[in-house]
């Protein structure tokens, strides 16, 4: 994995927010690995919010209004969902230390969570970290059509509307790459946060 670096000593909340303020997240080999490494990644991924881009289709989709969208309801439900294999991912990243942290830094207003519900059941979702006026989108999970994507537009809606100006997504994919999603150098990714990290933590 390029950028990675080498196994982490204990980390704590504080020393999270720091290092994402640096530019680097931690991962785990899997979930049932207990140890935690640093990642930065030569090219990182971001979607630009004003060049945010949703198809036809969802579009049409989301007028429909399928599910109760919620924000910070359901954190821990959400990273326990997206440490969940499914069929498109057999095996996660997301161990029990990352959700003891995530989880910490959640009460601490921090990371945060968008949430589809359907008839009371949690049925996708995404949680991410907050820092200044950057958003580092972690990991989304899925279990009805589209609920996953109907949290990311929700989610780049709030931003825009919160005055955000950075959405890193760490990496993209194609499926992000439909949503706008580019690869930037790590020089320009730096230059992104900084400006990012300037202002003040705002509220999401």
């Amino acid at each position: 994995m390029a950028g990675r670096r080498g196994r982490s000593p204990e980390i704590t909340p504080e020393l999270l927010l720091r290092a994402y303020s640096i530019g680097l997240f931690p991962m785990a080999d899997s979930a049932d690995d207990p140890e935690l490494f640093w990642v930065e990644p030569d090219m990182r991924g971001v979607i630009p919010l004003d060049r945010f881009h949703v198809s036809r289709s969802l579009a049409k989709t989301i007028r429909r209004n399928p599910f109760d969208i919620r924000v910070n309801t359901a954190f821990e439900a959400v990273i326990s969902a997206c440490a969940e294999s499914a069929p498109d991912r057999p095996s996660t990243w997301i161990n029990t230390k990352i959700k003891t942290l995530y989880a910490t830094l959640h009460r601490m207003g921090h990371a945060h969570s968008v949430e589809a519900w359907e008839d009371g059941e949690l049925v996708g979702g995404l949680y991410g970290v907050s820092l200044g006026a950057a958003f580092f989108g972690e990991s989304m999970f899925s279990r009805r059509t589209d609920a996953s994507k109907i949290c990311l537009v929700h989610l780049v809606e709030r931003l825009k509307e919160k005055r955000f100006l950075l959405l890193d997504t760490q990496f993209t994919t194609e499926h992000l790459k439909t949503f706008g999603a580019i690869d930037v150098p790590k020089a320009d990714y730096e230059g992104m946060l900084a400006r990012a990290l300037a202002s003040p933590n705002l509220a999401f």
